[in-house]
């Protein structure tokens, strides 16, 4: 059983990381980004175009863009996923104001693939711990929600926008840059956290009963329960099997180890689903 102690330890682990992950996404931005005229992907992004046209900074547009994300991420996705998500933005609009804007290349190219590279760990370690960069996370997970389409591709069309306003407002130019920057992004967001959206968590438990309310009283997703005995002790278990998106995976693997310590779980790629995913459905 996971004690209280454990659980602390836990919570100051994650605040560390969104702290780091801020102050990283921070630099990328002032030092390689910002400098170079390229931006980044989602609000972050936006930011950094409304405030080529106005004259407010970067991380004053961060924060106050994300606030009614933050209202939507509270009411349709979790409050404590959108608590740390906020935290993060909070951070890194912070960093952005105290970090000095400060170019180190003058080749876009370079800072186009650099800023995307730093800026995307910033972002993605935060994923690891239950949490995300805000947001782009939140709002392709609403319309995901809301739609049989998958948030990938919302994440393509709402970053896509960013990039054609980008091309119409300044420069065709800096419009593919910005693209670059933001495929560079993808790739390490991949290589951090894990390489597809939807996952499947096959768990091989003693205790199938209580994990199974545990992972309903706090994700709302479907659990499908198979009959399983063991190969060396024959002893008579169960495989839970659960579809999730990769930002549940920090929750789920919480659950199991408070639930059941000696479960076996299996994180697997999920590249297509057919029929319900929430639980609700």
């Amino acid at each position: 059983m996971i004690t209280r102690r454990t659980t602390i330890i836990s919570e100051l682990q994650r605040i560390g990381i969104i702290i780091f992950g801020a102050a990283t996404a921070a630099f990328g931005l002032n030092f390689f980004l910002i400098p170079a005229d390229v931006f980044a992907s989602g609000l972050t992004g936006v930011a950094q175009f409304v405030n080529a046209l106005i004259p407010i900074s970067t991380g004053v547009l961060l924060l106050v863009l994300n606030i009614p994300v933050a209202i939507l991420g509270w009411i349709k996705v979790g409050r404590l996923f959108t608590f740390y998500s906020f935290l993060h933005v909070a951070l890194t609009s912070f960093f952005l104001e105290i970090i000095p804007v400060q170019g180190l290349t003058g080749d876009i190219m370079l800072n186009a693939v650099f800023g995307g590279i730093i800026v995307a760990i910033g972002t993605s370690l935060p994923l690891r711990f239950g949490a995300s960069a805000g947001g782009l996370d939140i709002i392709a997970l609403v319309l995901a929600r809301m739609s049989d389409r998958p948030v990938g591709a919302y994440f393509f069309i709402l970053n896509a926008l960013i990039v054609v306003s980008a091309g119409f407002a300044f420069d065709w130019e800096q419009a593919l840059f910005t693209l670059v920057s933001i495929y560079a992004s993808s790739r390490i967001i991949d290589m951090v956290h894990t390489r597809h959206v939807k996952c499947t968590a096959l768990i091989i438990t003693k205790k199938a009963d209580i994990l199974r309310e545990r992972i309903h009283e706090h994700l709302t997703r479907g659990i499908t329960r198979m009959p399983a005995k063991g190969g060396f002790d024959a002893t008579e278990k169960e495989v839970l099997m659960i579809v999730i998106t990769r930002y549940e995976l920090y929750t789920l693997r919480q659950i199991t180890e408070e639930a059941d310590p000696e479960a076996f779980t299996n994180i697997v790629p999920t590249t297509e689903i057919l029929g319900s995913f929430r639980k609700d459905d």
